[in-house]
């Protein structure tokens, strides 16, 4: 029986990984933590318990792994690339202090932890394409200093006193159901926003700007596949490279106009998403995921874009009749 604190769970990704989690384990308890202002609504309220679950709060986490139990904690909590360069000593406090917080807790309590990392860990020195596992990593964003630091900091503890931590490095995540905010990858998901509401797009990347990005469903898995795999298998932990697709504005944009065809898209380039944009990966290399947790994405450029666009039609309640404009 597997008891589960979600700390971010209102979030982009946590918003989907805590339901998808109480499905899982259904015989088990999935705290879904939130913070103030932030509370959780609908089928994640009703699904199972919530909790204030303010990272900087040790004495609070604490009270909540004790009560429910809690044996896994999913960190989720982070300001994105972009807000980031804004609020550059609060992005540090949550993801470094929080993080401190939640490891020496769990050192104590004999919790499994996963912390995501992301593309945003690499920097301009970094190989661009096929990124391998293990490079030089020099950042040059505030984001991408903290999850350097919040793979070393994972890797320490692991290492200095045994706990259980694990994570990967997540592409730009395209989802359906929850807006990102602040983040150099969001134009991904706004993009389809726009062609299915029939509005033309503002693109904030640069044409010819290649990033990893990966379809929601893929990402949940890899999250939960990682903190169930064999340990014996692991010789990384912190943090495996993990892939989908790499495509830029152009390409999206086209395979967008397959299905709706009088999509239109121009530029108004944000220097600041640009500059974090052009320091990440085209694409990276996750073999070493694929050979030792057995990783593979499940969706291409093709699949999600159908998937997106018909799940944002349902959402949205526009018909093909009207997106067509008949």
């Amino acid at each position: 029986m597997k008891n589960i604190l979600v700390i971010g769970s209102t979030g982009q990704i946590g918003s989907e990984l805590t339901m998808k989690l109480r499905k899982l384990h259904p015989e088990g308890t999935v705290v879904a933590g939130y913070i103030k202002g932030s509370e959780p609504k609908g089928r994640l309220l009703e699904s199972g318990p919530a909790e204030e679950a303010d990272v900087l709060d040790g004495e609070e986490l604490l009270r909540i792994v004790k009560k429910y139990h809690i044996d896994t904690v999913y960190n989720l909590a982070a300001l994105l690339s972009a807000t980031a360069e804004k609020r550059p000593e609060l992005a540090w406090h949550i993801q470094i202090d929080g993080l401190i917080n939640i490891l020496e807790i769990a050192k104590d309590n004999r919790c499994a932890v996963f912390t995501p990392s992301s593309i945003g860990a690499f920097g301009p020195e970094t190989p661009h394409l096929n990124t391998p596992q293990d490079t030089i990593m020099r950042p040059r964003s505030m984001y991408g200093c903290t999850k350097v630091a919040t793979e070393l900091l994972s890797d320490y503890y692991f290492h200095k006193f045994g706990v259980d931590t694990r994570s990967v490095r997540f592409p730009g995540l395209i989802s359906n159901v929850t807006l990102p905010g602040g983040g150099t990858t969001d134009y991904a998901v706004e993009i389809y926003y726009a062609a299915v509401k029939g509005e033309e797009f503002v693109c904030p990347i640069a044409g010819g700007t290649f990033m990893d990005m990966m379809y929601m469903p893929d990402a949940l898995r890899a999250a939960v596949e990682i903190m169930e795999a064999d340990p014996s298998r692991l010789v990384h932990r912190n943090s495996f490279n993990i892939a989908s697709m790499s495509f830029d504005p152009e390409i999206l944009s086209a395979k967008i106009r397959e299905h709706i065809p009088g999509f239109k898209m121009h530029y108004e380039v944000d220097p600041v998403r640009q500059a974090i944009a052009d320091s990440w990966p085209d694409k990276m290399d996750d073999s070493c995921a694929r050979k030792e947790w057995g990783w593979k994405p499940t969706y291409d450029l093709e699949s999600m874009t159908v998937d997106m666009i018909e799940a944002l039609r349902k959402k949205l309640k526009i018909s093909t009749i009207e997106k067509a404009g008949v």
